[in-house]
């Protein structure tokens, strides 16, 4: 199986260390956030996994080259030209996750203790388009499931903003809907490629919401697990207190 980890985003959040590092070099008692996911997934036998660049894009790849992947086969897919953001980059990277099988994805800056055998033997049981990592920790957006599980929708709540199929929905049947936080650890299916309509730059938040009145998209609740989002320098010390 293989596997993307998104490490092309600017960190703007990160500043002042993405001023002249890419964050994905941002250091977790002395690891990078880019070694800890690669080691994560080689936790559960991945170890073909493809990076993408843009911020400071050599850094990464002189560090990938210095360290031998960590072990891992890594492959990168170059998006200096321009930032894609995660849909856009992972239809760039298309080429170099085909196969025969479904993959991961993972954002850079997530570290968590997700069991990803177990979210993969989820996705194998039900047979999704596409399974994600989900929790019930505070966010002001989220996306919304029914009782089994299947996204229905998009919500910011601050603004009361809706996105996708729930758009559609009464408004007793959108009183039955669960709010969750996204995970960003994702199986995909192959299929979903030929899916996306989508071209350029965009989040992969739009092909979700555009395919799930369509297809099957699950939400695994993992709640209860560890999480943090290294999106902001005084996350790092968050991160620390949970990963050595």
């Amino acid at each position: 199986m293989k596997a993307m980890i998104f490490a092309a985003g600017l960190g703007t959040r990160f500043k002042p260390w993405t001023e002249h590092h890419p964050k994905a070099l941002a250091l977790v008692n002395g690891k990078s956030l880019l070694q800890r996911n690669i080691e994560y997934l080689q936790q559960y036998g991945i170890t073909d996994v493809v990076v993408n660049v843009h911020h400071f894009p050599d850094q990464i790849i002189e560090a990938v080259e210095v360290n031998k992947g960590w072990g891992s086969n890594i492959l990168i897919s170059d998006e200096r030209d321009a930032v894609l953001e995660t849909g856009g980059g992972l239809l760039k990277a298309r080429p170099l996750l085909e196969d025969d099988e479904p993959f991961v994805t993972i954002n850079v800056d997530i570290l968590t203790n997700l069991n990803l055998h177990q979210l993969l033997a989820y996705h194998q049981q039900h047979k999704p388009l596409v399974s994600f990592g989900v929790t019930n920790r505070k966010t002001a957006r989220n996306f919304l499931f029914n009782a089994n599980d299947q996204l229905c929708g998009w919500r910011n709540l601050t603004t009361g903003e809706e996105k996708g199929p729930v758009l559609t929905y009464t408004a007793d049947e959108k009183s039955q809907l669960v709010a969750k936080a996204y995970s960003c650890v994702v199986v995909f299916e192959q299929r979903f490629f030929s899916l996306v309509k989508q071209t350029g730059k965009f989040s992969l938040t739009e092909p979700y919401l555009d395919l799930a009145a369509t297809h099957t998209i699950l939400g695994y609740d993992h709640s209860g697990d560890v999480l943090v989002d290294v999106g902001k320098p005084e996350s790092v010390a968050v991160a620390e207190a949970y990963f050595d």
